[in-house]
């Protein structure tokens, strides 16, 4: 698909132990806010190349002074600068945060943001839902029934989403796999997940101390064995992604046989992987993404947000 990413800001009230894109406050080095004005520039930009968008994603850290209404702002922008262009945006971590600024539900949150355009949440956030490693890892962040109770909610209002688990820091299998069965079991219930997403932890920068047997070279065949038992646990969530930005571009092409039937988009730039150590391109063309799936012997087919065909004018 032709999307393009938007990470509004990298200053967060979570304090991530393992995220290298979190700042503290607005004076620490690399920390950026971009304005409503910034993001505009950057849609029109992607809108001016012959390709169509076929959705924008926005996420960001967790600003502990802008108020909900810049984001509602934002999302309404958006709408009537770009009327048609599907916006997948903030995750149920975002969303908790909002309910917590405004002294409200996560219901109501969810509500004011369709009526401002949002049609879609992306699944990061859920991590590892382990109560133990969550609490190590993260423990300001929202907890794992929230991020479930929240994606039930969206779902209950018509708003899709996807979900994601952080692998390859410090849970065991057991906990991948526990983490996986409450997804499934959340499925069961609200059926909005369209897509889930393995997100391999990157190192490089993070501040965790892994254990030795995960300091050394990355392990490719264990992220692929992760995405082909996802597909086969997750019968009941349409679509695994193959995530290039993270997996690398070889290795997503290998996730193809192992379970994985998208590649996610074009992207153009993305700022949260490559902190972290991404060594992927920024973005990618349409061409590129194509000769992707094709050299892995696989048949490339454009979607829109929705996993549904891409018109045939896209």
């Amino acid at each position: 698909m032709v999307n393009r990413q938007i990470n509004y800001t990298n200053i967060c009230v979570n304090g991530c132990v393992f995220c290298a894109f979190r700042r503290d406050r607005a004076d620490d080095n690399g920390a950026f806010i971009l304005s409503h004005d910034e993001i505009l520039a950057r849609l029109k930009a992607a809108e001016q190349s012959s390709l169509k968008l076929d959705e924008v994603h926005i996420v960001g850290g967790c600003h502990p002074a802008l108020p909900f209404a810049w984001f509602e702002e934002l999302l309404k922008l958006v709408s009537a600068n770009f009327p048609g262009l599907p916006i997948k945006a903030f995750t149920p971590v975002e969303i908790a945060h909002f309910a917590k600024q405004e002294k409200t539900s996560a219901a109501e949150i969810l509500s004011r943001l369709k009526n401002a355009g949002l049609v879609m949440l992306p699944g990061g956030g859920a991590e590892i839902f382990n109560p133990e490693l969550r609490y190590r890892l993260c423990p300001q962040k929202a907890n794992a029934r929230e991020w479930l109770d929240i994606s039930a909610e969206a779902h209950a209002q018509g708003i899709k989403s996807n979900c994601t688990m952080l692998f390859g820091h410090l849970e065991s299998y057991g906990d991948r796999v526990e983490h996986l069965l409450m997804l499934r079991e959340q499925q069961d219930k609200s059926g909005g997940f369209l897509c889930f997403i393995p997100l391999p932890f990157l190192k490089e920068n993070s501040r965790i101390e892994l254990p030795p047997e995960r300091r050394g070279p990355v392990d490719g065949l264990d992220r692929l064995k992760t995405i082909a038992v996802s597909r086969l646990l997750l019968d009941n969530i349409p679509h695994i992604k193959a995530y290039w930005i993270m997996l690398g571009e070889k290795l997503a092409q290998a996730a193809l046989w192992y379970g994985a039937d998208d590649l996610d988009g074009t992207i153009v730039e993305e700022k949260i992987g490559h902190m972290a150590g991404a060594r992927s391109s920024q973005g990618m063309t349409i061409s590129q993404l194509e000769h992707m799936i094709r050299d892995a012997g696989f048949v490339p087919i454009r979607r829109d947000a929705a996993f549904g065909e891409a018109p045939a004018h896209a």
